[in-house]
Formats: structure tokens, C-alpha cells, sequence
């Protein structure tokens, strides 16, 4: 007997209406460098505006979500873990000095339901509003026999631009340069793996969606607030500070704040933390506690409260720390020193002095 491709699990009409309900929010992303429209075999950007730069270097990255959908899915709540997929990616290439030109996502489902799909791309979509990018095209794969039907996964792609001169990283970091921490709106999209097995999976969602914490938010309000989007923050402070005050930018994500910090150190220079200078959010604390990490497992874990370090040049901290405190909050969490031994590569390291 026959066998057509619906009957195989692959349901290509839910994957044409999915296309059309979430239309108008790629639209909404849309800046006048794209070119075309949703639906195309690839998406168009004009470069045009990049003639006018000098030396334009193009920075690419990519991430997904990670296991933090699998929470989602248990509390039904996939409505934000778009603007955690856009993200992962833009702060990357905000780390650089880059400003994001645009975005593609990619989408895999065991069985594709358009109003769902329509749900995540929305929240694509406002990821994408909020760090200024284009959502110019992706991929929306149906998998049935690879994946369960309930089952999906988020895989992310964004490009960004930024002069050469205008470059950030460890090139740039010497003694004496300070540090400055922004606040992360939780655990971000960091650690769910550990998180879920320690803990959340121990409580019905029911349990997780009654028991509070003192701000009086839910667990799953906590637990699947959307990482935050640092974008608009740092290209504000890097158009608006003299040039060449901020070195280089550390976005923590898997690995915490000592195996993300010291990607942005050259050899031969430590990073000296005050772990008293900001405040570790409730939810994470818990989260430390039901793993029972120590403090050294927790920062190679956990964001700890700072979803992006700042280092900058010793004389414009204050003035630094003013321009980032006005977009969210932020603090003088440490300094650059001289390491012990020149040669070997630079290191995180804690202080506990309370104010």
C-alpha cells in the first residue's frame, strides 16, 4: 500500500501554517537592510552600511537552550526560552564589541504543531527586538522516530559586525584595569542539567509553580526567567564612554564566573574578585544548596548572579559603572593583577571582604 509522507510522521501543511502564524513577528524584527521576506531559500541582508566602516570584521556564533527546555516543557512554559536562545548568541558577540546585524534559528520537533511553533518563534522574535538584530529565515525540522512528540530542541545563529580598531578582548587587559559585574536575571540558560537532577525533578509542577521565593515570584517563574539580553546595555556604554575605556567583555554562561572570566585574560594577569560586592540571587542559592556544591563548584557552575563581567580601564571605572548601572544593575566587583608566575595562563580568583 502506498505510504505518503504525512503518514510517515511529517505533517506538512502544520508546517506551511506554522510559516503563516509567525509572519508578522519575524516581521516585527525586520530592519531596512533585509531583503525579501520569510519563506525564501535563504535570508537577504544588505551590507551596504558596512562600506561606510574602515575595517569591518564580521563575528559569528551560535547556542542553543540547552536542558532548560526540558523544564519548560514539564511546566508548559516554552513562551520565553526564544529570548533565551537569541541570548546565548548576541551576548556572545556583544562580548566582542560587535553589534548583531542579524539572526537564524533552528527548530526540531518530534511532531510539529504550528500555534506551538508559533509560540517559540515569538519569542525569537522579541529576543531579536530587544537586541536590535533581524530575524531573516531558519529551520523548522519535523523528526518523528528520532524524537518523542512532545519533544523539541532550539539551536540558534547570529551574525554581528564591528571595526577592527573597536575590537574587544584579552589583547587589550592590563594591571590595574577594573571590574565591573551586571546583574543575571537567574540561572539564565546555565546549569539546568545539575539543577534538574538535584533538585526540580524531586517537585511536581505542581510544587514548583506554588512554592515561593521571598521576592515572591513561583520556583518556574525563577527557574524560566529568560536570560537577559545585554546588548542595547554595552553598545550604549561603548558608544557613549570615551574610546578605549572597556577592554574586554566576559559573558558567563556554561562554566560560571571562573571558566568564562579568564577566556578574556591574557597570560600572566589574574582577576581578583570581591564575592561580597553582589548579591547571589535567591534561586540560585537554592539551586547551590540542593547540589550541595561548594563555593568553587558553584562558581564553575552557576552565573552567580552576573550574566556579564565588564573589565575596563582604571580611569574611567566610575564613570563606567554610572553609564552600566542606568540600564540594570551593576557593580565593582574586582580588579586586574599581576599573576605570580608571568607565563602561566591568567586565572579567577576570590576575596570574601564584606562592605
Amino acid at each position: 500500500m502506498p505510504m505518503d509522507y504525512a503518514a510517515a510522521g511529517v505533517d506538512i501543511a502544520a508546517g506551511a501554517a506554522a510559516v503563516e502564524l509567525m509572519r508578522a513577528a519575524v516581521q516585527s524584527t525586520y530592519t531596512p537592510a533585509v531583503i525579501g521576506d520569510i519563506g525564501g531559500f535563504g535570508g537577504l541582508y544588505s551590507a551596504t552600511a558596512l562600506q561606510a566602516m574602515d575595517d569591518p570584521i564580521l563575528v559569528a556564533t551560535t547556542d542553543g537552550v540547552g536542558t532548560k527546555l526540558a523544564l519548560a516543557q514539564r511546566l508548559g512554559r516554552s513562551d520565553g526560552v526564544g529570548i533565551d536562545l537569541v541570548a546565548m548568541c548576541v551576548n556572545d558577540l556583544v562580548a566582542t564589541g560587535a553589534r548583531p546585524l542579524f539572526f537564524l534559528d533552528y527548530l526540531a520537533l518530534g511532531q510539529l504543531q504550528a500555534e506551538f511553533v508559533a509560540t517559540l518563534v515569538a519569542g525569537i522574535a522579541a529576543g531579536c527586538r530587544q537586541a536590535g538584530c533581524a530575524l531573516i529565515g531558519g529551520e523548522t525540522a519535523e523528526h518523528p522516530g528520532v524524537m518523542a512528540p512532545g519533544d523539541y530542541d532550539l539551536a540558534g545563529f547570529a551574525v554581528g559586525v564591528v571595526e577592527r580598531s573597536r575590537l574587544l578582548g584579552p589583547q587589550l587587559v592590563r594591571p590595574g584595569d577594573q571590574i565591573i559585574g551586571l546583574a543575571s536575571s537567574g540561572l539564565h540558560s546555565n546549569g539546568y542539567s545539575l539543577v534538574r537532577r538535584a533538585w526540580t525533578d524531586q517537585l511536581s509542577p505542581a510544587e514548583l509553580n506554588t512554592q515561593r521565593l521571598a521576592d515572591g515570584r513561583s520556583l518556574a517563574e525563577a527557574l524560566m526567567a529568560p536570560t537577559t539580553i545585554y546588548v542595547q546595555t554595552m553598545l550604549a556604554a561603548l558608544a557613549e564612554l570615551p574610546a578605549g575605556s572597556i577592554h574586554a567583555v566576559a559573558h558567563i554562561t556554561g562554566g560560571g564566573i571562573s571558566e568564562n572570566l579568564n577566556r578574556v585574560l591574557p597570560p600572566g594577569l589574574d582577576a581578583i574578585l570581591n564575592a561580597a560586592s553582589w548579591p547571589v540571587p535567591e534561586v540560585i542559592q537554592r539551586a547551590v544548596s540542593a547540589a550541595g556544591l561548594d563555593l568553587a563548584a558553584a562558581r564553575r557552575t552557576f552565573n552567580m548572579g552576573l550574566g556579564l563581567v565588564v573589565i575596563v580601564d582604571a580611569s574611567c571605572r566610575d564613570s563606567a559603572l554610572a553609564r552600566l548601572q542606568t540600564a540594570q544593575p551593576a557593580w565593582w566587583i574586582g580588579q586586574v593583577q599581576n599573576a605570580d608566575t608571568p607565563e602561566r595562563p591568567g586565572l579567577v580568583r576570590y576575596q570574601e571582604v564584606a562592605e
